[in-house]
């Protein structure tokens, strides 16, 4: 067996077990759901507030679940990377929104069939009941954030004002779980009920304080990060160098990335996912950034010294990933970053082919980094530009098996606009390029 294969089928192997219990941990918890409803201490008034009672049992669930999703815990971000956990994300907080409006309207027309009530007219009455009205406002809530998490909405959001509403997570979590104590018949259906309740929360918030609050703390106290220079790269893109104590430590990956803060230079809730642009060498750190949001923009008035404040690393898009010995590497805009990195991570060997998108030459990001370093490896880079049109489409599965004829021998590696990278994964899929052998990288759980 070659030395390639051994520790990627540890990898795989590792993955598969990170999916065996993120399923195990769902069906054994629905499995105990179920059975809190099979033998009820309290019984609803009637089949409408039964079912409402089911739904709300799942929504409460489906909640902690998600905050053990975004806690970012090691384990999973290790083997499953970002882009696996983004779609678990995406795909419970569907769940929830939909819950969230049919368990309140099985429960207000449960409570009005009896005497024949308009249902509008039980949300007064059900209003002037606190943990009734908390449960409300948790709702309204999940209404805003699935709101601003619809693609056309997120497009036109800065992601600073997006992750600013996201944050609105926290208090759904905590109004739900007030009213899920208070309220009282879900929570205390069975004997054994409320110890299990107490004790998912117990674990999902547990889970949250150490990913996002802990060991950030401890690894900031440990490294002292600090900007160490800052360089324009174009008249709208920009490098920050950081150092700090003991960085080897951080065991930082190229291809992987940090969530980054600069306390004192932006108020404490801006925080942005940029990948690391440079293979991390346990002497410094580089991130590069297009100047879209205000966070980015302002990287380039960073003055030298500035405190960074960073959590990761996050991420399994990293040679660590490989099934196969020869790799293709897909770049679009400012989507380079992680892929540069790699190009320079020296544990990728084999035949590397490098293929970059852009609209213009002068938008070719690191350009001169890349053919340096693809010239140094005997690597093939490929620039792509033109506007993408009906006679210039890349990425469609012809152009990409014309351009790279062994790609379903190689391991891909995609990072770029969500409509490019959406696009690369449809063809890879089209060319039967088999799944382990597609990595991509995406952001939407970040921050």
């Amino acid at each position: 067996m070659s030395t390639l294969a051994r520790p990627q089928l540890r990898r795989t192997g590792q993955a598969r077990t990170a999916y065996l219990l993120l399923w195990a941990f769902l069906l054994l918890n629905l499995l105990i759901v179920e059975l809190m409803l099979a033998r009820p201490n309290t019984p609803a008034h009637n089949t409408l507030t039964t079912i409402g009672r089911v739904l709300g049992l799942h929504l409460g669930f489906a909640l902690a679940l998600q905050l053990l999703l975004i806690s970012r815990l090691p384990f999973l971000d290790r083997r499953l990377g970002f882009d696996k956990l983004a779609g678990w994300h995406r795909w419970t907080g569907f769940t929830i929104f939909w819950l969230v409006v049919l368990h309140p309207t099985f429960v207000l027309l449960g409570y009005s069939q009896p005497g024949r009530i308009p249902i509008l007219s039980e949300i007064p009455t059900l209003a002037r009941q606190m943990p009734v009205l908390l449960g409300m406002i948790a709702a309204g809530l999940v209404g805003v954030i699935a709101v601003t998490s619809v693609r056309v909405a997120r497009r036109r959001l800065p992601y600073e004002v997006w992750h600013a509403i996201h944050l609105l997570v926290y208090v759904v979590v905590v109004l739900g779980v007030v009213h899920q104590v208070y309220e009282g018949s879900a929570f205390k259906t069975n004997n054994f009920t409320q110890a299990y309740w107490w004790g998912l929360w117990a674990f999902a918030i547990g889970a949250l304080l150490t990913g996002r609050l802990i060991l950030p703390l401890i690894r900031n106290a440990r490294h002292r990060l600090r900007v160490a220079a800052v360089i324009a790269e174009s008249p709208d893109v920009v490098s920050v160098h950081v150092t700090g104590r003991e960085l080897h430590k951080l065991h930082a990956r190229a291809g992987q990335f940090f969530l980054w803060r600069f306390p004192g230079h932006n108020p404490w809730w801006q925080v942005n996912p940029w990948s690391l642009s440079a293979a991390p060498d346990g002497h410094s750190l580089r991130l590069t950034a297009k100047g879209i949001g205000t966070t980015s923009a302002g990287l380039r008035d960073l003055p030298v010294g500035t405190r960074v404040f960073a959590e990761g690393p996050y991420g399994a898009f990293t040679a660590t990933g490989r099934t196969r010995s020869d790799t293709l590497l897909i770049a679009g805009g400012i989507g380079v970053t992680p892929i540069r990195a790699l190009l320079e991570d020296e544990t990728l060997d084999g035949d590397i082919v490098v293929l970059y998108r852009v609209r213009t030459s002068a938008d070719a990001v690191l350009l001169g980094e890349l053919r340096n370093l693809a010239h140094l490896r005997g690597a093939r880079l490929q620039l792509l530009t033109g506007r993408t049109a009906e006679g210039n489409q890349p990425f469609s599965p012809g152009h990409l098996q014309a351009l790279v004829p062994d790609i379903t021998e190689r391991d891909v590696y995609v990072c770029g606009p969500a409509a490019m990278t959406d696009a690369v994964l449809r063809s890879l899929r089209e060319l039967r390029v088999p799944a382990r052998q597609r990595h991509a990288e995406v952001f939407r759980l970040a921050g």
